[in-house]
């Protein structure tokens, strides 16, 4: 996230901004002729009433369980339903079609002011390496490994590589660091998020260039680097022609992450026995007393000075996420800020949740960039999503960064990380419109 003067950001993005308000308004004028001053407010309130009644429904789908779930799903969609009915008898059916037409067309305006800029990161010369270390999950990312041929591809180019095969636990931790006292010059890491924090950890420690290899299931890190999650072969280039990136690492009680841990609703889920096994039924189970605050301890996150008592969720980052990603499941355009992203958020009523949904109001929603963030709580220790992995963590729980900590051997000839596709962040676009963070600056 970056953070620069509002008379800064460029005056199109500003027009751009002004363009979507200027549809709308086009929208309300047409059906006001349309209908007439009665008729539009009787308009107004059957499709803000139908709005209403679907994320209402939405909601209660989510804090609810069993018929009481089904009946608020059936509410979701039978209200667009019937807000189309309505209108039909109504006979404003073209003109209800053409204000959606200039609807379309201010979401289209809206995303070309919020788009964000490209950032490139700074790249660095790799130096010459002679003894790579390299572990590889066969059992990552559906059996990638295997699939890509990643061993024998990796050791002609001229890498030892480890398989954790079993049988039992294999101790990461010990492998990568029985590697460094043989004379191994570079590690790397074929798997998941949580197999590359650990060993990015020794490498940082021992200042070696780290690679990552795309060969987990998701590869939000690999991703956030610019490679190419569906090709990990690709990532086995910058063996033959690569460069360093310094990125930050995080730390969570003195153990690395790479993406981000998160704490409340999200973690509690994840320490589910369940959750690998029947994701979706497992958030859905648990969804309600979650949301409802009838399961989980309470929290307190401070944020460099901002202290926010008995929020439901708080998500720290390596990095800060975009201005609208609430969860951690966007980009961030860059690894190198020397912060942290910390997000806590407090949705006590469903009019917050919803407001928050949306992303029309920051009521129950603080976000940050922080270089500490801790985490206590009223028990002894706290479930602790890091980097995708379940752990329980002892109270208080102190997360930090390590600006430029980690050098990664990326390939001279990548992707890339493209600017992130902008969420419709109705506070951001409103500021940008109207010039109201003139003074206190603006996120980009």
């Amino acid at each position: 996230m970056t953070v620069i003067p509002f008379e800064e950001v460029p005056a199109t993005r500003r027009w751009w901004a002004r363009g979507s308000y200027a549809a709308v308004l086009c929208a309300v004028v047409l059906l006001l002729a349309a209908a007439g001053v009665t008729g539009l407010v009787a308009l107004l309130l059957t499709v803000a009433g139908g709005v209403v009644v679907t994320v209402a429904g939405i909601y209660w789908a989510l804090i609810s369980r069993g018929i009481l779930r089904w009946c608020a799903l059936a509410l979701a969609v039978l209200a667009p339903l019937v807000v189309l009915f309505l209108l039909l008898q109504r006979g404003l059916l073209w003109e209800v079609a053409v204000a959606v037409g200039l609807v379309f067309v201010a979401l289209v305006c809206a995303r070309a002011a919020l788009r964000q800029r490209l950032e490139v990161p700074k790249e660095y010369p790799a130096p010459a390496w002679k003894h790579p270390f390299v572990v590889m999950n066969p059992r990552s990312g559906g059996g990638k490994v295997v699939k890509f041929d990643l061993q024998r591809k990796a050791e002609e180019l001229g890498a030892e590589v480890a398989l954790l095969e079993g049988p039992g636990t294999v101790d990461v931790d010990a492998l990568a660091r029985q590697a460094v006292e043989r004379g191994a010059d570079l590690l790397g890491v074929a798997g998941g998020d949580g197999t590359q924090a650990l060993v990015a950890g020794i490498a940082a420690e021992h200042n070696l260039p780290f690679l990552v290899i795309s060969a987990g299931t998701r590869n939000h890190f690999a991703l956030d680097l610019g490679l190419d999650r569906e090709d990990p072969t690709g990532c086995l280039d910058a063996l033959r022609d690569g460069v360093e990136l310094h990125v930050d690492l995080g730390k969570i009680n003195g153990r690395t992450f790479v993406n981000n841990s998160s704490f409340g609703v999200y973690a509690e889920v994840v320490q589910s026995p369940e959750y690998r096994d029947d994701k979706t039924g497992t958030v859905l189970q648990m969804l309600p007393d979650l949301i409802k605050g009838d399961k989980g301890a309470r929290l307190r996150a401070r944020f460099d000075g901002t202290t926010v008592d008995g929020p439901q969720a708080v998500l720290v980052s390596n990095g800060p996420y975009g201005s609208h990603d609430l969860a951690g499941l966007g980009r961030r355009t860059r690894l190198d800020r020397g912060v942290l992203g910390a997000v806590a958020l407090s949705a006590s009523t469903t009019r917050e949740a919803v407001g928050l949904l949306r992303r029309a109001t920051r009521r129950g929603l603080i976000q940050r960039t922080a270089t500490e963030v801790v985490v206590d709580a009223d028990v002894p220790e706290i479930p602790v999503g890091v980097d995708g992995e379940a752990l329980l963590i002892p109270t208080p729980v102190r997360c930090t960064v390590e600006p430029g900590a980690l050098r990664v051997l990326v390939p001279r000839k990548r992707p890339g990380v493209p600017p992130a596709q902008p969420a419709l962040d109705l506070i951001r676009l409103r500021e940008l419109a109207w010039g109201r963070r003139a003074a206190a600056g603006a996120t980009v």
